[in-house]
């Protein structure tokens, strides 16, 4: 059968990583399996913890500890590294994804349909579209990737995105943080492998629930966006 693996980076989500988890475990995807792929970056609220115990009783999951904190990119190629999935999807920790959406993503990649399906918060009018600067945020920076890579995406910057572990085995990436999400969407379309879109459901926190994407990463996401245009 064929198995999905679940990347999960992990920084002070304190609790939160455990709700993630069952929510991850309960989503119905047979006849494909699951591989569960935890990263904590060196968390300093005692998620570190509460992971190491978490090991210690589940040694089907695969958990892996960071020395330092790394960022959200350097989590990610941890967690690559230790996928064995015949597909691969980016699980944020912080709840504001629905894992239940994983079936509607992985059906083009099943039936052969597409390399990579993108799960987009904009394809249909979001309930909550969160903090208006980061929604204005979000849009801008897609509008400004597809101008770079000729993609016509709606959600550049979703955590949704889901592809064949070959394809992502073809892929060098190399940015620490969030500037993962515009150079991975790059690095596909310069390989010219098929992108979809699925509409997906979100429920946006604020930072004063933990949200931890800075204004800088705005700055560093336009950077990206130039230094990795058309594939570079």
């Amino acid at each position: 059968m064929p198995t999905l693996s679940v990347v999960i980076p992990v920084y002070n989500e304190f609790n939160t990583w455990r709700t993630l988890v069952e929510r991850v475990e309960a989503v119905e995807l047979a006849p494909v399996q699951r591989q569960l792929i935890l990263i904590d970056d060196c968390s300093s609220d005692g998620t570190t913890g509460q992971l190491k115990e978490f090991a210690t009783r589940r040694p089907d999951v695969t958990v892996k500890f960071h020395a330092v904190n790394g960022g959200k990119g350097a989590a990610l190629r941890t967690g690559f590294s230790a996928a064995a999935g015949d597909f691969v999807v980016v699980q944020d920790a912080d709840l504001e994804y629905d894992p239940q959406d994983y079936p509607k993503l992985l059906e083009p990649l099943l039936e052969g349909q597409a390399d990579a399906v993108f799960g987009s918060r904009f394809l249909v009018a979001p309930a909550d579209k969160g903090c208006w600067r980061n929604y204005v945020a979000n849009r801008t920076l897609t509008r400004l990737s597809n101008l770079m890579t000729g993609l016509k995406l709606t959600d550049m910057e979703t955590c949704y995105k889901m592809l064949r572990r070959d394809v992502l085995s073809r892929l060098k990436l190399e940015q620490d943080r969030f500037g993962f999400e515009p150079e991975i969407t790059a690095k596909l379309a310069g390989l010219g492998v098929r992108i979809i879109e699925r509409p997906i459901r979100y429920m946006p926190r604020t930072a004063q629930e933990g949200k931890k994407i800075k204004a800088k990463d705005g700055f560093n996401a336009v950077a990206c966006i130039w230094k990795y245009r058309k594939g570079k």
